[in-house]
């Protein structure tokens, strides 16, 4: 039976350097999940992105949305005096997480061998746009250079056009993921050895990671395949795309087996055996008019709703395609806790995405909240460094600790 305040990560504390998305997504998790974070923020104005998304007064819902049940440590990285308090709560955290540009960390003392001197079982995790090693780790990255180098991008858009970029961090907090899972690994492994891992998490390898078929296709026909994007459609199996129909688009699986499904929610189900149609490399080799064919077919509903209660009914895979809007009062995700309501102390209510990870015996929602700049200065360095109230007062003076209002 769960007890109250308790999480899957109860008693993990991880000492959280970054910023911005890959990095604090992976700090998310660990949070989410009922692990102590204390989150550094360089003074004076903290994480970059308290700046983003203030769309009620200055609260940034940016910040709340990536730091929900972290602790806001502000602390100036360029005085000797911040960079040791640093140094001294690594040995109460059982991982670190930094996002810097590879080399940071060694600049400011706090590389893994210096950790070591400090905890020596300590895990540190490392994300970087392209690595920490390989001729192209020196140059400064986010997801989409990541993104350009893996060949996703290629794969995004009309054939022939430029390529498009997709407008949401998905190699970002993928990459967060991987290092939250890596780092749960690590820590496995600390129990099972008694040592500690230096992880390397890359926002680059992480999406060459998720090529299904275009590495392998273009490796293993020796270069004759060159995938390419094929802007509404899949490349390699059809029928399965985004469709136009009355209303809106409409996002439909009709390959392989599904073929048959979807031939006898159209009515047709003399397709099945038509030669022109039987499998999907005949329907590829005409794939522009099996779009027609199936378009047309659209066309003769009201709208999307009634098409998608057809094509259901026949077992056919499918979905609208949803606005962000349409989203957040669809009832299934925010049954689910996909969509997430926060009631902020600043910013009141508003909704951010849920927690991914369902478990039995614990709360989708708990009632956490994200912290202003600094809030828990005087909390973690009095409890866990032993500071007293007047020598954290004097690190507020001198400028080494500082605190904001939001």
């Amino acid at each position: 039976m769960a007890q109250p305040n308790e999480h899957l990560l109860t008693g993990i504390r991880v000492l959280d350097l970054t910023r911005a998305l890959a990095g604090p997504s992976c700090t998310r998790m660990f949070a989410e999940l009922g692990a102590e974070v204390i989150k550094i923020e360089p003074a004076p104005g903290g994480d970059m992105v308290r700046g983003i998304s203030k769309l009620r007064g200055d609260r940034s819902l940016y910040i709340i949305q990536q730091s929900l049940n972290k602790k806001s440590l502000c602390v100036n990285l360029r005085d000797p005096a911040g960079l040791a308090l640093v140094r001294e709560l690594v040995p109460h955290c059982d991982a670190v997480v930094e996002n810097f540009k590879p080399g940071i960390m060694a600049d400011m003392g706090l590389a893994y061998d210096d950790l070591r001197q400090l905890k020596d079982d300590i895990i540190l995790c490392s994300i970087s746009a392209l690595g920490q090693s390989g001729p192209l780790s020196h140059k400064p990255g986010y997801d989409y250079i990541a993104q350009a180098y893996s060949g996703i991008t290629s794969m995004i858009g009309e054939a022939g056009d430029a390529p498009y970029i997709p407008l949401a961090g998905i190699g970002d907090v993928s990459t967060g993921v991987h290092g939250a899972f890596a780092i749960a690994a690590a820590l496995l492994h600390r129990a099972r050895t008694g040592r500690g891992q230096h992880l390397d998490i890359s926002i680059l390898d992480c999406y060459y990671h998720c090529h299904e078929v275009n590495v392998h296709q273009c490796s293993g026909s020796d270069g004759a395949i060159q995938p390419t994007r094929a802007g509404r459609h899949l490349a390699y199996l059809c029928p399965a795309g985004i469709y136009r129909a009355p209303g809106g688009d409409i996002t439909l699986m009709g390959f392989m087996h599904h073929w048959r499904d979807l031939c006898k929610a159209m009515g047709r189900p003399e397709l099945v055996t038509d030669a022109q149609y039987a499998t999907d490399a005949a329907r590829l080799a005409q794939r522009d008019q099996v779009v027609k064919m199936i378009e047309d077919w659209m066309a003769g509903f009201p709208n999307v709703a009634a098409i998608i209660e057809l094509l259901e009914a026949h077992g056919v895979p499918c979905a609208p395609v949803l606005t962000i809007a349409e989203t957040l009062t669809h009832p299934h995700l925010v049954a689910r806790g996909t969509v997430r309501t926060v009631n902020d102390r600043f910013a009141g209510e508003f909704q951010i995405p849920g927690m991914p990870i369902k478990t039995s015996d614990y709360s989708d929602n708990p009632d956490y909240r994200a912290p202003t700049l600094g809030e828990h200065n005087r909390e973690l360095l009095g409890t866990l460094l032993g500071r007293s109230a007047a020598e954290i007062d004097a690190l507020h003076a001198r400028g080494t600790l500082m605190e904001g209002k939001l």
